[in-house]
């Protein structure tokens, strides 16, 4: 895979990394609470559910580096996949701006799997 194909990749797998840590150590914390727009009621209820999250935002994470390593078209198109159904049903079910956020870049990247 080309370099930039490689660093599109890995800005997907970085966001998603950065995910992990809002959700799963910084829910309750003013970053993580600014971020996900939530009152301290909010983010102290769920915080167990957005640890969960967070979980899976890392095994995406995991298996984008995976194919980055491998230099993997297989595995960049199913993670990357996986990236734009998630961003596409957070943004119908939970807020618009979460297409933008994370299936954008993961469509820009899995494009560049693709035609590259």
């Amino acid at each position: 895979m080309s370099m930039l194909v490689l660093l599109l990749i890995a800005l997907v797998a970085l966001l998603h990394a950065y995910f992990l840590v809002l959700e799963m150590f910084l829910w309750t914390r003013p970053l993580g609470m600014k971020v996900f727009r939530l009152t301290r009621e909010k983010a102290e209820s769920t915080k167990v559910l957005a640890a969960n999250q967070g979980l899976y935002n890392g095994f995406l994470a995991a298996g984008l580096v995976w194919s980055i390593i491998g230099e993997r078209r297989d595995v960049a198109t199913f993670f990357l996949a996986c990236v734009v159904i998630a961003g596409v049903f957070g943004a119908a079910t939970v807020n618009k701006r979460i297409f933008y956020v994370q299936a954008v870049p993961a469509l820009v990247a899995g494009l560049a799997v693709l035609i590259r």
